[in-house]
């Protein structure tokens, strides 16, 4: 890509863009001059002896994000990200480190890898959040994009993807952060083609639908008609109580390595909506109360069973299959 080419597509105003105003070359080198990242110290917008660039890397390396903040920051980044493939460009190399804060809000930054979706892509960017097919396009944004909001989500590194880890709790009590992991499977799974095709597409996914507690909007508008409403609530607890262990919002985290492995429980195919199996990673919601038998199949590593899972009290089941020892060939 030209120089001037180059700054022709990144020149663009949107406000989860970082601001490229000039693209220039000196000595072989290319470079680029940008807005000033905050200070993630402090001062936003100014140098100091103590300047550090606010960067998502750094942000998400001093605390977990409440998971607003998760939503807030995947909504800005798959914005920025959806300009670029819009302009028929890929970024190649997504992750938190290129994630800058100006005046707060998220700008995807770094472009030293951007080029053009129609041309050939040579395998560059940071290894890690790298597909596992290799192919560099847009598709490989998506992954990458999966695996920051993976991070942003769980407080767990890239290589950890699928696993929920130790903080698998949290997600119950958050339809926040249960979209958004959907988004990440979806993002991350390991067949291309099951991917969101671009940025576009994803970002409908996330605004579509809106998790209930992002719904907060003029509430306070409500508060006579929700007085009612406890009242009534209150009147039939014991009715909703009895109800409620029968029917209720139960849901399980399922992962393998190999992937695409189908789950049964207690005997019984999981099925979706469409009839095709489940297949792993996957989160499943709605899944029965009670203590069920959880058997994963997959022809690489036949056919494993769980035992009984309780889903009221355990959300992540995993299975890792071994690797296979190499064959010594014969000398001679």
């Amino acid at each position: 890509m030209s120089i001037v080419h180059m700054e022709a597509n990144l020149r663009r105003q949107h406000a989860n863009l970082i601001m490229v105003h000039h693209v220039g070359q000196c000595e072989g080198y290319v470079f680029l001059v940008m807005d000033l990242a905050d200070n993630v110290n402090g001062d936003p917008g100014s140098i100091s002896p103590n300047y550090r660039p606010a960067t998502l890397q750094n942000f998400l390396d001093a605390s977990r994000p409440s998971p607003e903040q998760c939503w807030e920051w995947t909504r800005e980044l798959i914005s920025g990200l959806a300009v670029l493939h819009g302009a028929g460009m890929v970024h190649r190399d997504v992750k938190p480190a290129n994630c800058l804060f100006v005046g707060g809000e998220l700008k995807l930054a770094d472009f030293g890898l951007v080029t053009n979706a129609d041309r050939h892509l040579s395998q560059v960017g940071t290894a890690i959040y790298m597909p596992p097919d290799g192919c560099m396009d847009m598709r490989a944004d998506i992954y990458a994009a999966g695996l920051t909001i993976y991070e942003m989500t769980t407080g767990l590194p890239p290589y950890r993807f699928p696993s929920l880890g130790e903080g698998f709790a949290t997600f119950a009590d958050s339809p926040i952060l249960l979209q958004l992991n959907r988004l990440v499977l979806q993002a991350c799974h390991p067949v291309p083609s099951q991917r969101f095709c671009n940025a576009q597409e994803m970002l409908r996914e996330l605004q579509n639908p809106v998790p209930a507690n992002r719904r907060r909007t003029f509430r306070w508008r409500a508060g006579i008609s929700l007085a009612i409403a406890c009242i009534l609530v209150v009147l039939l607890a014991a009715i909703i109580y009895g109800w409620s262990n029968t029917t209720s919002n139960i849901w399980a985290n399922f992962v393998t390595t190999p992937f695409e492995a189908t789950i049964e429980l207690d005997g019984k195919l999981l099925l979706k909506s469409s009839g095709t199996p489940y297949t792993t990673p996957c989160t499943i919601l709605n899944l029965p109360h009670g203590s069920h038998r959880v058997v994963f199949k997959k022809s690489t590593f036949g056919k494993i069973d769980m035992g009984l899972v309780d889903f009221k009290n355990r959300h992540d089941i995993e299975y890792h299959a071994a690797p296979r020892p190499k064959q010594s060939i014969p000398s001679g």
